[in-house]
C-alpha cells in the first residue's frame, strides 16, 4: 500500500500517461527515493526495552498457537502420547478433566458460581502448567505447531492478528519520532494529491455522463420520429384499404348493371381501348417519373441519416478511445477504480445495441420501399378503374342522346 501511495501522485501528474499509453512507465529515481521515507532507518532493535517487547510478543504468539491447538491435541492425545512424554500427557489429561467438569457444571440448570470460579482458576493454572511443560519439551512443541492447520478459524484469526500486531509494533519500535513526523507529512501530501486526482476523475465521469445523456436524448427523438412514421403509415394503409373496398363494391355494382349492354358496346369500346392504352402508357410514364423523384428523395434522406450515424459513431469512437486510455492508466496504478471497467463494458454493450438498431432500421427501410412500390401499383390500378368508369359513363350518356334523336325522326315521318 505504501508503494502504491508513493507512485500514484507522480503517475497521475504525468500528462503523457493521462493522454493514454498502454505500456507501464518505468519507476523514476525520485519515486524510489520517496519510498525510503516509509522504510525505517534502522533494521535492528538497538534498545534493550524494544528487544524485550519484541521477545514478549514472540512468546505471546507462540503460547497462543499452542493454546489454540490444545483442543486438537486433547482430542488426539493417543496419537501424540510418545512425543509428549508421560508428564506432559498427564498434565493434558488433567486439563481435559477440568474442562469436562466445567462443561458439566455449565450444563446444570442452577450452576454453583463459587464452585465455577474455583474451577476456572484451576483451569488457568493447568493451562500455565501445560504451556510450561511444552516450553521444556521443544520436540513436542514443534510437533504440535506443525499441526497449526487443525485449529479452529477463531484461533487462526487470533494468531494472525497477533502476528500482524508484532509487525506493526516492530515497525514502530524501529521508527523514531523524526521519522514518524516525516512519514506523516509524506502520507498527507500523497492523500492531498490523491484528492486532486479524484476531482479530475469526477470531472471526466461528469463529461461521460453528459455525453451519454445527449446520446439518449438523440435516440429518444429518433424513436419518436419512427413512431410517428409508423402511425402515419398505418393510417395511410387503413385509408387505402377502405378506399379499395368501397371502389370494389361500386365496381361490382357497375359491372352487374353494364353486363347486359357489354356485348353491344364491344365494337365501339374496342376503338376506345387503343386510346385508353395510350393514356395508360402516359400515366405509367408519369408514375415512373414520380417514382424516380420519390426514390431520389428517399436516397437523399437515407444519405443524410447515414452521415448522421457516421458522425455519431466517430464521436462515440473518440469518446471510447479516451475512456479506454484513462481506464488503462487508472487500472494499472489503483485497484479502487475497477468500476470504470464496468462502465466501459456498458458503453460497449450499448454500442452493439446501436449497431443492431441500425440493422433493424435498414430492414425496415427495405420493407417501406416494398410497401411504397405496392402503393404505387394500387394507385395506378385505382386510377385506371376510375378513368374506365368515367369513359363508360360518358359513352352511356352519348348513347342516350342518340336514342333521343332517333325517336324524334320517327315522329316526323308518321305525320307526313
Amino acid at each position: 500500500m505504501a508503494a502504491e501511495l508513493a507512485v500514484l501522485p507522480q503517475q497521475l501528474d504525468d500528462p503523457a500517461q493521462l493522454k493514454g499509453s498502454h505500456t507501464p512507465q518505468p519507476r523514476t529515481r525520485a519515486a524510489k527515493d520517496s519510498l525510503k521515507i516509509l522504510d525505517p532507518a534502522s533494521k535492528k532493535l538497538s534498545c534493550l526495552e524494544a528487544q524485550r517487547i519484541a521477545s514478549v510478543l514472540e512468546e505471546c504468539i507462540r503460547k497462543a498457537e499452542l493454546s489454540t491447538l490444545l483442543p486438537y491435541c486433547l482430542h488426539s492425545l493417543d496419537r501424540f502420547g510418545v512425543v509428549l512424554g508421560a508428564e506432559l500427557t498427564g498434565a493434558l489429561q488433567e486439563h481435559r478433566r477440568l474442562g469436562d467438569n466445567l462443561q458439566t457444571l455449565l450444563e446444570r440448570q442452577e450452576p454453583r458460581w463459587g464452585e465455577m470460579g474455583a474451577l476456572q482458576q484451576a483451569i488457568r493454572s493447568s493451562l500455565r502448567n501445560v504451556l510450561r511443560l511444552f516450553q521444556a519439551n521443544p520436540v513436542a512443541c514443534q510437533t504440535l505447531r506443525a499441526e497449526k492447520g487443525k485449529c479452529d478459524p477463531a484461533g487462526q484469526e487470533l494468531v494472525r492478528g497477533l502476528t500482524e500486531l508484532r509487525g506493526i509494533v516492530f515497525d514502530k519500535l524501529l521508527t523514531g519520532p523524526a521519522e514518524d513526523c516525516e512519514r506523516a507529512r509524506y502520507v498527507q501530501e500523497v492523500a492531498l494529491q490523491h484528492h486532486k486526482n479524484m476531482v479530475v476523475v469526477s470531472a471526466l465521469e461528469a463529461d461521460v455522463e453528459a455525453t451519454i445523456q445527449d446520446r439518449d436524448t438523440e435516440i429518444s427523438k429518433k424513436n419518436e420520429m419512427i413512431r410517428q412514421l409508423k402511425s402515419s403509415l398505418h393510417q395511410t394503409e387503413k385509408l387505402s384499404d377502405d378506399f379499395l373496398k368501397k371502389t370494389g363494391q361500386e365496381s361490382d355494382k357497375q359491372l352487374q348493371s353494364d353486363q347486359k349492354a357489354s356485348e353491344v358496346k364491344c365494337g365501339k369500346l374496342q376503338q376506345e381501348i387503343t386510346q385508353l392504352r395510350s393514356q395508360l402508357n402516359n400515366l405509367i410514364t408519369e408514375n415512373c417519373e414520380s417514382e424516380l423523384a420519390l426514390r431520389k428523395r428517399k436516397y437523399k434522406v437515407e444519405t443524410e441519416i447515414e452521415n448522421w450515424i457516421q458522425k455519431y459513431d466517430a464521436d462515440m469512437g473518440e469518446k471510447q478511445v479516451e475512456l479506454e486510455q484513462l481506464h488503462a492508466v487508472y487500472t494499472e496504478e489503483q485497484g479502487e477504480l475497477k468500476e470504470l471497467e464496468e462502465h466501459f463494458a456498458v458503453l460497449d454493450q450499448e454500442y452493439s445495441q446501436i449497431m443492431e438498431e441500425r440493422h433493424l432500421a435498414q430492414v425496415k427501410k427495405e420493407q417501406e420501399e416494398r410497401e411504397l412500390i405496392l402503393m404505387i401499383r394500387v394507385t395506378t390500378r385505382i386510377q385506371a378503374l376510375w378513368k374506365g368508369y368515367k369513359v363508360r359513363k360518358m359513352m352511356k350518356s352519348k348513347k342516350k342522346g342518340k336514342k333521343g334523336k332517333g325517336k324524334k325522326g320517327k315522329g316526323k315521318k308518321g305525320k307526313k
